[in-house]
């Protein structure tokens, strides 16, 4: 006689009770392929809108970053050009540590102005001809055209 095996039953493994089958909706199964781990090797998961979040902020921190730079080399400029003692502004390089100190600011100009002499500002002082005169004296082009004639 043939003995018929009841498929509603399930036959035990020889080691004891049968573990209960990984489905693939575990998280056990999505964060380890399937693999079972121990809890202190399993990847952490986060949740999908969190992540999303995370990344957007870390977007606005780097493009607020790039502005940053941008107007720290603004300001830099506008410092060098109130102290008024460089031609132009732009020919000291930036440094981050003249905006914060402006003694650093003071003895990187003075550098400068050591090495490159030409690069100071200049102003005119004194009667140069132009302008406004002081004595009062008008100036008669037609008088000056007779003399010569």
């Amino acid at each position: 006689m043939t003995e018929q095996t009841d498929e509603t039953t399930e036959v035990e493994p020889a080691g004891g009770s049968p573990e209960p089958p990984v489905s693939d909706d575990t998280p056990e199964a999505n964060a380890s392929g399937g693999r079972n781990l121990p809890p202190d090797e399993e990847p952490e998961t986060f949740p999908r809108e969190y992540v999303v979040k995370l990344r957007q902020e870390a977007a606005d921190h780097r493009v607020r970053a790039s502005d940053r730079d941008a107007l720290a080399e603004r300001l830099h400029g506008a410092l060098v050009a109130a102290t008024g003692r460089l031609a132009d502004p732009s020919d000291l390089p930036f440094d981050e540590s003249h905006v914060d100190d402006a003694e650093a600011l003071t003895a990187a100009i003075d550098e400068l102005l050591t090495r490159k002499p030409h690069l100071a500002s200049r102003r005119v002082t004194g009667d140069v001809g132009q302008g406004a005169s002081k004595s009062g004296e008008t100036v008669d082009l037609a008088g000056m055209l007779r003399a010569r004639a």
